[in-house]
């Protein structure tokens, strides 16, 4: 059980909540910059539509897929905690003790739903 915890706290609540929201504040994308360029370079060897537009809905997918997995992972508290931690890490660069709170409430929250939920 404490590694189910562990992973769903480090890969959904840190992964895509915290960093997702960090990444937002500071204002690049680094997936995104890195499908675009994987796209471009492919598109460039291959110009068939049907790729070109796998490219522009890959993001949307892993979108998705991510918000998919936490809800397996965690149910309705474990989206709570994922939204929490994009929220603490679009404050963390102006206002840092209410960033870490949040962060702290994020955990926590994922802790509970995890480690608690009905199965």
């Amino acid at each position: 059980m404490a590694k189910k915890v562990h992973r769903f706290i480090w890969q959904f609540v840190i992964g895509f909540g915290f960093l997702s929201g960090l990444w937002t504040a500071i204002g690049i994308s680094p997936e995104n910059l890195l499908i675009n360029a994987l796209g471009s370079a492919v598109t460039a060897q291959y110009s068939d539509p049907a790729l070109r537009t796998f490219f522009l809905l890959l993001p949307m997918i892993i979108l998705i897929v991510s918000v998919i997995g936490a809800y397996i992972n965690g149910r309705i508290p474990g989206l709570i905690s994922v939204l929490l931690a994009y929220v603490a890490g679009l404050v963390i660069l102006s206002r840092l003790v209410a960033g870490i709170i949040l962060l702290c409430a994020a955990v926590a929250v994922a802790f509970y739903s995890v480690r608690f939920r009905k199965r």
